[in-house]
């Protein structure tokens, strides 16, 4: 089979066609930028594009399908080509469900905590030698890429983005999936650039719901009133299946997980760790992972990458850098690092890096996030404010809108590096929050 992706260097879109490859079909791409680590790894396959930029040569009619990327524009000239020789162009997601049709399709929806889950169920079957199709969007150990496709796997576990699927299909990523089986974490309302209002971002959960087929089930978080709601009011005919926080303990920074079987130590930390854990034990048992398999198992996650990620620890402080930037995140994980380290202090930093975490009529929605901080600093670039043509914002209004006047703010990086490396560590943990890199800090130098 022929593919060829319009935006190959993507990060979802880099790992499907390197799983392409590696299924036997002929891949090409093309893309106007390409970075690490997309470029290596694409490179590494044989299917780097040898120049940048869009060809509407490469497009030619014994192509089997074209895959758009969500970075590509509607006046993309690989596209039209597309579309003027009557080609089938495929949406990722659109792609990845055909690829998983005649599988059973599990997804993991969520605004947050479906990258954590899917990983945590990955690693479980991982560990018990299961080898199953899987799509998840972020790197984890043990595994080279992060989706598998093949001809021989009887389910396809796969991360479900509620993102807008191309530049020719606005539909959410998760509606074109069509679960067996799915999962719904917690929903806080983000992407507002293209779900305006709360009400619109609700709708696609419950889409999402009902798109489950007939028959399926969902696993649901009922520590979530919103997720509750639009679970309980479906019609759909499937089976509900309810979970929370499970029972635990911190002891000496390590946190345990309360079983029939006596406590099990575990490498992550933190109350909504646990309930994605909780989650991720209950799709476990709907693939043949019974309890005991799974407790074993999770003994040895240490999450996937950039969640909750320890980049330094000595006797003095710990350095901890997450992805959290919608508020909801931030406050989860700004809670959970203050719960583990109890007596040291914290400082947290978080990037406002987003379209949303930009736009001042959605900053309103961190009020309180950094509460659980003794210092706090918040981080924006102003370059990203140009090329998202906007205006800067005041540090006033930033503090207003976290309802904190304590927080430092900055907008030039050297000076926030300068701030980090010459205040005191001295039984301190830093916790830096951001879906950036702090205009490319490196926080393992620092």
């Amino acid at each position: 089979m022929r593919v060829h992706f319009i935006a190959i260097g993507g990060s979802a879109m880099h790992n499907l066609a390197i799983a392409l490859k590696l299924k036997g079909y002929q891949v090409t791409g093309s893309d106007d930028s390409l970075f690490e680590p997309s470029k290596s790894r694409l490179e590494k396959h044989g299917i780097l594009p040898q120049e940048i930029g869009w060809f509407p040569e490469k497009i030619t009619p014994d192509l089997d399908a074209v895959i758009l990327g969500m970075h590509a524009h509607n006046d993309n000239p690989e596209m039209l080509k597309a579309q003027e020789l009557g080609l089938k162009i495929y949406s990722y997601p659109e792609f990845l469900y055909e690829q998983s049709k005649d599988k059973t399709r599990v997804v993991i929806g969520g605004s947050h905590g479906k990258t954590t889950i899917t990983s945590m169920i990955l690693h479980v079957l991982h560990y018990h030698g299961r080898e199953e199709d899987y799509m998840v969007g972020a790197q984890l150990e043990g595994f080279d890429v992060m989706v598998r496709s093949t001809e021989d796997s009887d389910f396809m576990i796969m991360e479900g983005d509620e993102y807008l699927s191309s530049p020719l299909d606005r539909r959410s990523k998760f509606l074109l999936y069509q679960p067996n089986i799915a999962l719904l974490s917690g929903i806080a309302w983000d992407h507002i650039n293209v779900f305006p209002t709360f009400e619109n971002y609700l709708e696609q959960f419950e889409k999402f719901v009902d798109s489950i087929v007939n028959g399926g089930l969902i696993v649901y978080n009922t520590e979530d009133m919103n997720v509750m709601r639009i679970v309980l009011k479906s019609q759909n005919p499937i089976r509900k299946i309810p979970y929370k926080t499970p029972a635990h303990f911190i002891d000496n920074g390590i946190t345990y997980l309360e079983t029939i079987d006596g406590p099990i130590p575990l490498e992550i930390f933190g109350k909504h760790n646990l309930s994605n854990l909780e989650g991720a034990r209950h799709i476990c048992n709907h693939l043949g992972i019974m309890d005991e398999e799974f407790y074993e198992a999770i003994q040895t996650f240490k999450g996937a990458s950039k969640r909750l990620e320890l980049v330094k620890r000595d006797s003095n402080h710990v350095v901890y850098k997450d992805y959290a930037h919608s508020p909801s995140k931030v406050s989860s994980t700004t809670a959970a690092v203050k719960e583990q380290y109890k007596d040291k202090q914290l400082l947290a930093c978080l990037e406002l890096h987003t379209y949303s975490s930009l736009n001042p009529e959605f900053l309103e929605q961190y009020k309180d996030a950094l509460k659980q901080a003794d210092e706090k600093i918040v981080y924006y670039s102003e370059e990203a404010l140009k090329i998202k043509r906007r205006e800067p914002i005041e540090p006033e209004f930033i503090k207003k809108a976290f309802n904190d006047e304590s927080i430092k703010v900055f907008t030039n990086p050297e000076e926030l590096k300068d701030y980090l490396l010459n205040t005191s560590k001295d039984s301190k943990v830093f916790l830096m929050m951001s879906s950036g890199n702090y205009g490319g800090l490196d926080l393992k130098m620092l």
